[in-house]
C-alpha cells in the first residue's frame, strides 16, 4: 500500500471564516495528511480565532495590514508556498481563500507537479477553481449550505457546473469508449469530471454518492450492476439496439435459430457493440434481459407469445 500524500494547508484568514476550520482539515484528510497548517492574518487584532486554532493544531503566522484595503497576507503565503514547495517535503498544497489572487500561485504549484486542492466559498471566482486539481467550496463541505436531495442548488453567479454540461460530457464519454469497444465505468466518470471541472462535487448538488446523482440528474444515462463494477450506458443507444433486435426477428418470422446472428447484425449496425458494455458477461445473458425476447434450444431465440408486433419507438 502506498504512502498517503502529505500536503501543506496554507489558509487566508481575511477570506475564509474560522467556522470552516474543521471541515477543511477533515476534507484533506480525505486525500492525505496535512505536514504544515498555517493560517495567515494579523493577530494583533482581537478575531476569535485563538480557540479554533488550539484545538486543531495550526501555526499562526504574524502579517501585519501594513495598508488600509491590501490584502497583506497574499505575498506571506506565496513566499511560504514556494519556501515549502522547494523543501521537497510535500507532495501536494490546500490553498483555503475566495481570492483570485491565488490563482497563479496554484498553476506555478500545479506546473512542479503538487496536487492542489483548493477550497473557498461559493463567491469564489472561476479562475482560481479551475487553477486547481479539485476544488470544494467551503459552504457545502461543512453542511453549512442546505440543498434538497434530489435538487441542484441555487447556480447563481456560475457557482457549480450546470447538470446538463456535466450529462453531456457524460455521454461523449459513453460514446467514445463504445466506439472503441471499451465498458465506461463509474470510476472512470469520477476521475474524468474531476479532470474536465476541478469544482466537481455531488455535494453541491445534495448528494453523496455519485450513482445517487447520476441515477436521478442524467436521464440520457443508464447504470447496470458489472460484477463489482457498475457499468454506464447510454438509454438512447440501448433502446435503439433493443428496437434493432425486435425487428431483426419480426423480419425473420419472429425466430431466429443462432442468435450469434443477431449479435453479428448489432455489430454491424452500432459499431464496438459488446454486450460487457451494458453490464452482461455474455451475449445471451443480455438477451435475456429484454422483455419481449427469449431464448429457444441454448442458441436460439424467438419474440414471447403476446409481444406486440410492432417495433417499439425509442424511449426518451
Amino acid at each position: 500500500m502506498s504512502e498517503e500524500k502529505r500536503f501543506a494547508v496554507l489558509i487566508d484568514a481575511d477570506n475564509v471564516s474560522r467556522k470552516y476550520i474543521k471541515a477543511i482539515l477533515e476534507e484533506v484528510s480525505n486525500f492525505g495528511v496535512a505536514t504544515y497548517k498555517r493560517i495567515y492574518g494579523d493577530w494583533t487584532k482581537n478575531n476569535g480565532w485563538k480557540d479554533a486554532l488550539l484545538e486543531n493544531s495550526i501555526l499562526p503566522i504574524q502579517q501585519y495590514s501594513y495598508t488600509t484595503g491590501k490584502n497583506a497576507t497574499d505575498s506571506a503565503m506565496i513566499i511560504d508556498a514556494m519556501d515549502i514547495l522547494y523543501s521537497g517535503r510535500v507532495e501536494g498544497f490546500c490553498l483555503v481563500s475566495s481570492d483570485s489572487d491565488f490563482t497563479r500561485l496554484a498553476a506555478r504549484l500545479r506546473e512542479a507537479g503538487m496536487y492542489v486542492i483548493g477550497m473557498g466559498e461559493n463567491k469564489t471566482p472561476n479562475a482560481f477553481r479551475m487553477a486547481c486539481n479539485i476544488f470544494r467550496i467551503l459552504e457545502v463541505i461543512s453542511g453549512e449550505q442546505d440543498t434538497e436531495a434530489g435538487k441542484p442548488q441555487s447556480q447563481e453567479k456560475d457557482a457549480v457546473t450546470s447538470v446538463s454540461a456535466i450529462e453531456d460530457n457524460i455521454c461523449k464519454i459513453i460514446m467514445e469508449n463504445s466506439n472503441q469497444g471499451k465498458t465506461t465505468q463509474i470510476g472512470e466518470i469520477g476521475s474524468k469530471l474531476n479532470l474536465l471541472y476541478p469544482d466537481f462535487d455531488v455535494r453541491n448538488y445534495g448528494y453523496s454518492k455519485l450513482t445517487t446523482f447520476l441515477k436521478e440528474q442524467c436521464k440520457r444515462v443508464v447504470l447496470s450492476q458489472h460484477k463489482s463494477n457498475i457499468v454506464l450506458t447510454l438509454k438512447e443507444q440501448e433502446d435503439d439496439i433493443v428496437k434493432s433486435v425486435l425487428q431483426f426477428l419480426q423480419d425473420n418470422g419472429g425466430e431466429i435459430d443462432n442468435m450469434g446472428q443477431v449479435n453479428d447484425k448489432l455489430i454491424r449496425d452500432f459499431p464496438g457493440f459488446n454486450a460487457k458494455n451494458y453490464g452482461y458477461n455474455k451475449f445471451s445473458s443480455f438477451i435475456k434481459s429484454l422483455p419481449d425476447v427469449e431464448i429457444v434450444n441454448s442458441t436460439g431465440i424467438r419474440l414471447k407469445k403476446g409481444a406486440k408486433k410492432t417495433v417499439p419507438g425509442s424511449r426518451h
